[in-house]
């Protein structure tokens, strides 16, 4: 039996013992094969392509070069920035459709970037850019419901975060099916996931608090219109340990179980204090077990300062 452990200094590689080029990844699984796409920052901030990598088993993976490319000028050129690449697999289309939070150099455009492409191997065509319904939009992510549905999550720091339900050819959107935010919290929620498990929609998201330490929340609803219920925290910060700064997850369900796993970022421990050594912004990916309660919700995540250690058997 292979043992993984998951420890937040690790950094992943690929097949050529390279650093994998996945920031901001969004991983899905096509014909039996995981696909996971990423922005490739190996030479500063700047767009240089989506790169993607595959894997059979979640754990060793093939670099399969860039699959979105960089444009000569305009949006996706060398001098602008793309974030937070999620791919989707349109049903009625069999089109594999990538959705790309684009910028100019200031950051200010916020626009969901559309590409598409016949392979999830790409090449992606670069077709347009959006703001639905006049919203701005920078982080996002992509939730497919099991009548082949798509819809597109978006953090819209003036109004909140929204769900918004995609075309036929998952082009465009055709419905703001909801928007949310915390009764007690001013904006929405940025890096959003949704789940579903036996029949109820969970809804994540961490606040929009800059560089601070933000909470990792979540609502659950029995349809995505709603009502939604009122945002609860998620993993909780651990001052007395100085564990701070959990937000900004992913969930992954181990194929063919009904387990599931979390990984968040935290701020990186140090006896000294949160601040000692730097400015806090120095980010560690953890992972840890995601259970549910027979009443729908969630057990409550406790950071820790070891690895998750489990058995790798698909």
């Amino acid at each position: 039996m292979t043992t993984v452990t998951m420890k937040g200094v690790s950094l992943a590689l690929d097949d050529h013992g390279q650093v994998a080029q996945l920031h901001g990844l969004g991983i899905q699984c096509f014909g039996g094969t995981y696909y996971a796409y990423g922005e490739n920052k190996a030479n500063g901030n700047r767009f240089q392509g989506v790169a993607c990598y595959t894997s059979d088993d979640l754990a060793h993976w093939r670099s399969e070069g860039i699959v979105l490319g960089v444009r000569e000028s305009g949006l996706l050129a060398a001098d602008t920035i793309a974030e937070r690449p999620k791919v989707l697999r349109c049903p009625s289309t069999g089109e594999y459709v990538m959705y790309i939070h684009t910028e100019r150099g200031d950051y200010n455009y916020a626009h969901i970037g559309v590409a598409v492409a016949d392979n999830p191997l790409g090449p992606f065509r670069f077709l347009f850019s959006m703001q639905p319904f006049g919203n701005i939009s920078r982080d996002i992510g992509v939730f497919q419901d099991e009548d082949g549905a798509g819809y597109l999550i978006s953090e819209d720091r003036e109004h909140g975060t929204h769900i918004y339900r995609l075309s036929g050819d998952y082009h465009s959107v055709v419905e703001d099916v909801a928007c949310e935010r915390g009764t007690n919290y001013e904006y929405g929620y940025e890096s959003p996931t949704i789940i579903r498990h036996e029949g109820l929609y969970y809804w994540f998201g961490s606040q929009l608090t800059g560089w601070n330490c933000n909470d990792n929340m979540f609502a659950t609803a029995t349809d995505l219109h709603g009502p939604w219920s009122e945002p609860r925290t998620l993993v909780e910060q651990d001052p007395a340990h100085k564990l701070y700064g959990t937000g900004h997850h992913n969930i992954v369900n181990i194929p063919g179980t009904d387990e599931w796993i979390i990984a968040y970022h935290r701020f990186a421990y140090n006896p000294a204090g949160r601040w000692s050594g730097g400015d806090g912004c120095h980010r560690e990916t953890v992972f840890a077990p995601l259970n549910h309660n027979a009443d729908g919700t969630l057990e409550p995540v406790r950071p820790q300062t070891g690895s998750y250690i489990r058995p790798l058997n698909f």
